[in-house]
């Protein structure tokens, strides 16, 4: 459960980051990170148009520039686009100033206003930084798409066990999640829309 929907002190860490919206509202805010790439990408986009879902893509900036029709696709579908950093780095490895270089140079290509850290972690410096400049929002579901332990099941059973009003729920649009997301995404967005939410996008 500590993964799946954070605690609270780990919500103290960055009080101005979002981490769920609105709990009054039958609203969920689906996001995906590290994308866009050609074996994913494509077929995440398809299934929230079945849906007629919309999406927030935290995308890394080496990927948009190696494939620009495919944040070009994100955007004209009118998802929200998010930086994610230019070369997905953990900002606990990295210098301060390597890790905020990195990011602007990312969102010459994502033009972001919402940043969320990869792994989940920054430097209190770091976030102090970025949330001068981006929305930074973090998570209260991850679907844990990405694990090697998971299945496409437990996926869905995240999602059926976790979501809530106001829930930002992470799912990957990566190698690591696909194989999952080929049934997890259409069951989960099915349940979610039986269930009566809205999925709704950052403004």
């Amino acid at each position: 459960m500590f993964i799946e929907q954070p605690a609270k002190w780990l919500r103290w860490l960055y009080p101005d980051a979002a981490w769920r919206m609105d709990p009054t509202e039958k609203a969920v805010y689906l996001t995906f990170d590290d994308g866009p790439i050609p074996e994913a990408t494509p077929f995440i986009l398809e299934t929230l148009k079945q849906f007629d879902a919309k999406a927030t893509f935290f995308m890394v900036g080496d990927n948009v520039r190696r494939y620009p029709e495919l944040y070009q696709q994100i955007v004209d579908a009118g998802h929200q686009v998010g930086n994610h950093t230019f070369h997905h780095l953990g900002a606990l490895k990295h210098q301060v100033m390597t890790y905020i270089d990195d990011t602007e140079e990312a969102n010459k290509l994502i033009k972001a206003h919402y940043f969320r850290p990869p792994h989940g972690w920054m430097r209190m410096t770091e976030y102090w930084w970025l949330k001068k400049k981006y929305r930074i929002v973090m998570w209260d579901l991850v679907t844990r798409d990405y694990s090697k332990w998971m299945t496409a099941d437990d996926v869905v059973n995240n999602v059926k066990r976790y979501a809530r009003t106001g829930s930002i729920i992470t799912f990957h649009d990566s190698l690591k999640s696909i194989d999952k997301l080929h049934f997890a995404l259409p069951q989960a967005l099915q349940w979610l829309k039986d269930q009566g939410y809205a999925f709704k996008i950052f403004p």
